[in-house]
């Protein structure tokens, strides 16, 4: 249909008038501002990069130091680890495969693993390649044979053997496709099975069908010596310098490095900005969903969808904290990262970016008692029970009480009262229930904005 000409010159006229694209996201100083008050007054963190790109452009806006006492600037090519970002490009992977006909998204895991793997079935439905990018696969957070010989690199020697023993060990406590349960192993597991249907290593395999086409020169598992001289240093929850992990085996669920300009150019194809191959397999990623038990979100193809239309994912790995995320109707992406993985995190920041309505989380800070008598101690030791197959196990090694849950790390936890304790590594706290002068009988985990009660289990 032809348009006529006086159409076309008012159209043209409407967009002389409208003058550049303009800004939809905060301005640099309000962000500088924010990050100010987490390093300067809340003592939060060491240094932050923030990305952000929008219809007029990209802009890269820093805070803090690359190191305790470094005087070089942190930018846009400084280098952190992205932990479960890295999901996103494992998820990736599979949608590109999946529309190159090399795979299926109902393909079943055990297709692309050796015979002698025995991969857990439940009545009768086998573990697929979408459920495991989606998270509904029913396998654990993490396997339960992850017991390194450094507690503060758990994944630094878990083999491929350990993987399959773990696999053909495990029983399912829920139906394939059921229910959302987030699982580093679920997605480390997806990564190690891509590889091998195309006969690379993972890394190669990020390489050669993401990165490289890119132009993502800055990502990658391995250190390059020009990528680590850029690294920002780790720390901890006390701000203490952190080791650090290498993630080998499951390295899809998080092994990757890059900088906040790399992740702008893997927002810039997701946004339409520029071309490239990977867009029908950026877009296919968005149209399978599922509930994730979390009022407003989805989850798509290795991304989180929360109303009002944000699209993200975040990580947080020893020492880093990090979020990515875009919003279609704007057309606007935010890159955050940070080198200390104290809480608050670097979600809210990046959620808040993308929707003014999404709140600034305020740290409220614990302080811990001193001294705490033995005995009270031991009226928490037990395990506690949320649900079938999911069970938080408090043990007490000398002054102190460490807390772990089924197919997670064991963390410690720190004393307000002798009845309420709380973590340092996340944004949670454990309220016990006291009964009189007995043990504990049930506990409550407040995270995330949610109450779980767990009762103790012989």
């Amino acid at each position: 249909m032809r348009i006529p000409i006086a159409l076309l010159v008012a159209a043209a006229l409407r967009v002389v008038a409208q003058g550049p694209p303009q800004s939809t996201l905060a301005p640099d100083a309000e962000i500088r501002k924010i990050l100010a008050e987490r390093i300067d007054i809340q003592r939060q963190r060491i240094g932050f990069v923030v990305g952000v790109i929008e219809p007029r452009g990209r802009r890269i806006v820093t805070y803090g130091s690359l190191a305790k006492g470094e005087k070089r600037p942190l930018d846009g090519d400084t280098v952190f680890e992205i932990d479960s970002v890295t999901k996103l490009f494992t998820s990736l992977l599979l949608a590109d495969m999946v529309e190159r006909k090399q795979i299926a998204l109902d393909d079943p895991v055990a297709k692309y693993l050796p015979r002698g793997v025995k991969v857990p079935q439940r009545g009768g439905r086998q573990i697929t390649l979408e459920s495991l990018s989606l998270q509904t696969s029913g396998l654990p957070p993490m396997p339960s044979n992850l017991t390194g010989a450094d507690p503060a690199n758990p994944y630094a020697d878990y083999s491929v053997e350990r993987l399959y023993q773990f696999l053909s060990g495990y029983t399912l406590t829920r139906d394939v496709g059921a229910e959302y349960e987030y699982s580093n192993l679920g997605v480390g597991l997806l990564g190690h099975v891509l590889a091998r249907s195309t006969g690379m290593g993972y890394s190669t395999l990020v390489e050669s069908r993401i990165t490289a086409p890119l132009g993502m020169t800055n990502t990658r598992i391995e250190f390059s010596p020009e990528m680590r001289a850029r690294l920002a240093s780790r720390y901890d929850a006390a701000l203490a310098p952190d080791p650090g992990w290498d993630i080998m085996v499951l390295s899809g669920a998080g092994g990757l490095r890059t900088t906040a300009n790399d992740l702008l150019t893997f927002l810039a194809a997701n946004l339409g900005y520029t071309k490239t191959p990977l867009a029908p397999a950026m877009a296919a990623m968005l149209k399978v969903r599922r509930p994730t038990g979390t009022p407003g979100q989805d989850a798509a193809l290795g991304w989180l969808v929360s109303d009002p239309g944000i699209i993200w994912h975040n990580g947080g790995t020893g020492g880093y904290r990090s979020f990515v995320g875009f919003n279609p109707s704007t057309r606007a992406g935010v890159v955050v990262l940070s080198n200390a993985e104290t809480d608050p995190g670097v979600d809210d920041i990046g959620r808040h970016l993308l929707d003014p309505g999404f709140p600034l989380l305020k740290t409220k800070l614990h302080t811990e008692l001193e001294v705490i008598e033995p005995t009270l101690l031991d009226r928490c030791v037990g395990r506690y029970q949320f649900g079938p197959g999911s069970i938080l196990s408090v043990a007490r090694e000398g002054n102190r009480l460490w807390a772990q849950r089924t197919g997670q790390e064991k963390l410690q936890i720190y004393a307000e009262s002798d009845r309420d304790y709380f973590y340092r590594v996340v944004d949670a706290q454990i309220t016990f229930e006291d009964p009189g002068q007995g043990p504990t009988t049930a506990l409550v985990l407040h995270q995330n904005g949610q109450d779980l009660r767990a009762k103790r289990v012989e």
